[in-house]
């Protein structure tokens, strides 16, 4: 049995001379699994060198007949960014940036000017180009639902969610509700937040409640989809059970302020995430606790800026603003803005990198 990765010609020259008798040394002959080599003896492997061409040297076009660069240059030249959404690795920024291209560039004409569009290296180009020549292997039940979203409730069907333009994600704790409105390029196009020192102030007056929901509500940007945290409380202790009833409640009044004509049409637009699916998502979890990502948004921030391809992109007008308010919110003010825009880039990127 050989090693499916090629070693060198000398590893393999003085592999076999340990494990093969001198008198068999000439006699005995392999073939490599990983060139069409064909079959040779132990004594030419040290002059032989079966490591696959870079793929930079290779011209694209020429490894596909007429038929296939035309059937793949048609997907690529005539496919929505949703469409394209749906073919492996073309998830994310790689389909926007094809759009992109196009609308700036004009259509494809070869397989090889694919390396214009930013992401896209020989090896990622290979294999988009199989998933297109090859649909069927892509699994079936992503046409259902998205199963890699099984954290994010109700479920909503795909093509419903790569048709949206624009979602908004909204976190809300004791004092704060915050929002991030992010579009489907990752652009952040509204972050803020609203504060409230009303709540859990006596007993819970639902029209304080509706009062206060309702002025956050007027300030939060129109989207497709709504996004909500669903924080994570045990029930077992009771000394936050007053906590547990103002999250629900806000919960409960934010589903039906956002989602005005639910009852007519049935569709959803607000759904759910859970917490600690976003905090391990960026890696934010300690046992079962969950860190600030204060850190995190502020790298983010600048990436926006000193990046080519950053992971999510502030416009230049709006990043001083943003970056203003990040920080007058405080060191334990900013928690929530923090956690509404990771929130959002996370949902997007289950969304377009599920498998």
């Amino acid at each position: 049995m050989w090693a499916r990765a090629c070693v060198s010609a000398a590893q393999r020259s003085v592999l076999w001379r340990a494990i093969l008798p001198d008198a068999a040394w000439h006699q005995r002959s392999l073939r490599c699994t990983h060139c069409d080599e064909g079959r040779l003896s132990l004594s030419e492997l040290q002059h032989l060198d079966c490591m696959s061409p870079e793929l930079s040297s290779v011209d694209l076009d020429g490894l596909y007949t007429h038929d296939e660069r035309g059937a793949i240059l048609q997907v690529l030249n005539t496919a929505s960014r949703e469409e394209l959404a749906g073919i492996k690795l073309l998830r994310g920024r790689k389909s926007a940036n094809i759009v992109q291209h196009r609308e700036q560039s004009g259509p494809f004409n070869c397989l090889q000017s694919l390396l214009h569009v930013p992401l896209f290296k020989h090896k990622t180009i290979v294999k988009v180009c199989q998933s297109i020549l090859s649909p069927l292997q892509e699994p079936a039940k992503r046409e259902k639902k998205l199963h890699g979203l099984k954290f994010v409730k109700p479920d909503v069907e795909r093509k419903q969610l790569l048709a949206a333009k624009t979602i908004v994600s909204i976190v809300f704790g004791i004092r704060r509700i915050a929002w991030a409105h992010v579009d489907h390029n990752l652009t952040v196009m509204d972050w803020n937040q609203e504060e409230s020192h009303r709540y859990m102030k006596g007993p819970y007056q639902p029209s304080l409640y509706l009062e206060e929901i309702s002025s956050a509500v007027s300030n939060i940007p129109a989207a497709d989809f709504y996004v909500l945290e669903k924080p994570g409380i045990s029930t077992q202790n009771a000394n936050l059970f007053p906590v547990t009833l103002h999250l629900r409640t806000v919960e409960a009044m934010l589903h039906g302020l956002l989602s005005p004509h639910f009852p007519r049409d049935g569709q959803h637009r607000v759904l759910s995430v859970v917490r600690t699916a976003v905090g391990k998502h960026f890696q934010l979890m300690v046992g079962e606790a969950r860190t600030s990502g204060r850190e995190l948004v502020q790298q983010l921030m600048a990436d926006s800026v000193t990046h080519e391809n950053p992971r999510v992109l502030f416009p230049h007008d709006t990043l001083a603003r943003y970056r203003r308010l990040f920080h007058k919110a405080g060191p334990d003010r900013g928690e929530e803005m923090c956690d509404a825009l990771l929130q959002a880039i996370a949902f997007y990127e289950f969304l377009f990198n599920d498998s």
